[in-house]
């Protein structure tokens, strides 16, 4: 599966870098001593249709099949790491 990583800073409601690579944006996070998460999103394809098609996520209340809800969703199981002043934490 291609990926792209996004960075989300502390506190941000969107995203400030994505990336072809994992490494491409430590370096930028530790250049400028960012504090956020870096998670690692699937192309073309929605995180909540990855997660039930991976039986991360079973859909089992009426809400957790609206547009709100999908739109909102991420999944614990994606890869992801966390920088407190540009230094994985």
């Amino acid at each position: 599966m291609n990926e792209v990583w996004v960075f989300n800073g502390a506190k941000s409601r969107f995203p400030s870098g994505v990336f072809t690579q994992r490494e491409l944006a430590e370096t930028w996070i530790r250049k400028h001593k960012l504090t956020g998460t870096l998670t690692a999103y699937p192309l073309d394809v929605g995180v909540y249709d990855v997660a039930v098609e991976k039986g991360w996520f079973k859909p089992e209340r009426e809400e957790q099949h609206t547009s709100e809800f999908i739109g909102r969703f991420s999944a614990a199981q994606q890869e992801h790491y966390h920088y407190e002043d540009g230094e994985l934490g």
